[in-house]
């Protein structure tokens, strides 16, 4: 088996780089507006109903539009899914593998391509968006490999006179139902990772990013993958979400969002159906309020840029994002003012113009639920920058740091999914642990110290499901950095980890008596 090794990230300040960056964006923009259909066991759907989605950096301008599936169409999707499944699951993991390093291939060659549908459909700078893509191949990269290490028997006890094995077999046909933040790298994962364990896949894009997942559904079709495999059904949530997930025929979900929204899916998923045979398998990554802990030892300028790029990357629309800030009482004042400093370079704009570190929330949704949390800062703590809110062409918020945060306040327990940073005084070490503890969540956290025993102490008691020490605590690396949280954070599934494809396998005990 090949050592796997991540995409590399493109270094923008080499002119052949930028170029082929701005040429990309210039043949997508001639793409804009397109209508792009359903695929149902290969077949390409059009309807009169489609969903539109609009650039958020530029609120006007179509990206494109998908056709709107009803409830019927969904239920031929999983019709398909399972008819296609018959077959898939007999290939053999090295030819099901092969489709997705195939697929990862192409990717690479259309690298500026798809970041740069990424800049138009979610307002993604040109390094962030560079990342999304540098990590959907490293999911097609990395799963292949997984399954190949699955494939066969697997290190089992044999009894005398006796040939034991234990193999993986695949689950069926499911629902994946990715999110708009990482449209792209966490929607190709979520896919592919059933698809090469065996299983078949009806994919519901977020319907704020759909026309990425008609992008990946077509380049999946170049690579011949066969019909019914993969299928695409955009539509409403409130048409289609909890259909697909109540319906008998769906074996597993898939599904990256909110909190509110898993557990919806985890109640309904529980409840057994008329003719369902079996428990649905649920894998379910949510929210998080994620801390990062800055004790005296620490470099303050090193800590600072760290928070900046973690809290303000993306907008803040991530769900590793740094929303919170614990500092020791000794250096928060000094740790709120170099962060503050850093904060004020950034530039918010059209995301695609090279100088943009910040691009558009992603739409006005979004805005109404940020300015409700900048109102609710105001009455608990002190904004310290930011604030400012321009949505007349775009959906364009400054980033906003909150100082003087009370550890239970709503700005410091409550997921927001924006630039909007909480600062909160701890008194030492143990009580800025004790407050990283607080909250429902627990997927990301971090420490900044140069003590080897807070460290330490970090690794054992800070109750989070990917923690970083000494640098930001986004940007998880597929091999390197198994994403997924605890508690109200989800399913703790590890995406990108070696357990992941297990979750859409079954183990097959084999007994023969010699």
């Amino acid at each position: 088996m090949m050592n796997f090794t991540n995409e590399p990230f493109t270094d923008f300040s080499d002119p052949a780089h930028a170029a082929a960056m701005r040429a990309a964006l210039d043949a997508v923009r001639a793409q804009l507006g397109r209508t792009y259909p359903l695929v149902i066991g290969g077949q390409q759907i059009s309807s009169a109903d489609t969903l539109s989605s609009f650039n958020p950096a530029r609120k006007t301008e179509l990206v494109g539009s998908i056709a709107a599936a009803t409830q019927q169409q969904a239920d031929q999707a999983l019709d398909a899914a399972w008819a296609a499944f018959e077959s898939w699951r007999k290939l053999p993991a090295s030819v099901r593998a092969g489709y997705l390093l195939r697929a990862a291939e192409l990717m690479r060659e259309r690298k500026f391509e798809f970041c740069a549908w990424l800049v138009f459909e979610v307002s993604k700078s040109w390094a962030e968006a560079d990342g999304d893509v540098a990590e959907a191949i490293d999911f097609l990269v990395f799963y292949a490999q997984e399954m190949l290490r699955l494939d066969g028997p697997q290190p089992n006890n044999s009894l005398p006179g006796e040939q034991d094995d234990f193999v993986y077999i695949p689950l069926g046909a499911g629902v994946v139902i990715p999110p708009w933040n990482f449209a792209l790298a966490i929607m190709v994962g979520t896919a592919v990772a059933p698809l090469v364990a065996g299983n078949t896949v009806v994919l519901k894009p977020s319907p704020r990013a759909p026309v990425i997942a008609a992008k990946f559904v077509e380049l999946m079709a170049e690579v011949g993958l066969p019909p019914g495999v993969l299928n695409l059904i955009a539509g409403r949530d409130d048409v289609l979400g909890d259909f697909l997930v109540d319906s008998p025929k769906t074996r597993f979900i898939a599904f990256t969002g909110s909190k509110e929204v898993g557990l919806r899916i985890f109640e309904r998923a529980a409840k057994r159906q008329p003719g369902q045979k079996w428990l649905k398998r649920t894998v379910l990554e949510m929210g998080g309020k994620d801390t990062q802990i800055v004790d005296e030892t620490a470099d303050l300028d090193v800590a600072a840029q760290a928070i900046v790029a973690a809290a303000f990357g993306f907008q803040g629309q991530k769900c590793s994002a740094c929303s919170r800030v614990v500092a020791v009482a000794q250096i928060y004042d000094e740790l709120l003012r170099k962060s503050v400093e850093y904060a004020l370079t950034l530039q918010v704009g059209d995301p695609a113009q090279p100088e943009t570190d910040m691009g558009a929330v992603i739409d006005e949704r979004s805005v109404e639920k940020i300015r409700h949390y900048l109102a609710l800062g105001m009455e608990e703590g002190r904004m310290v920058i930011g604030g400012e809110i321009d949505d007349r062409d775009g959906f364009f918020v400054q980033p906003t740091i909150f100082a003087d945060i009370a550890p239970d306040a709503r700005l410091s327990q409550e997921e927001i999914f924006g630039p909007v940073a909480a600062f909160i005084k701890a008194r030492d070490f143990d009580d800025a642990l004790e407050i990283a503890n607080n909250t429902e969540f627990g997927l990301t956290g971090g420490l900044f110290s140069n003590d080897p025993q807070r460290l330490q102490q970090a690794r054992e008691d800070f109750y989070v499901g990917n923690l970083y020490l000494n640098r930001k605590i986004t940007g998880a690396m597929v091999g390197a950095h198994p994403f997924g949280g605890f508690n109200m954070s989800g399913t703790d599934s590890k995406a990108g980890g070696r357990d992941y494809l297990l979750h859409f396998l079954q183990g097959k005990s084999i007994a023969q008596k010699l």
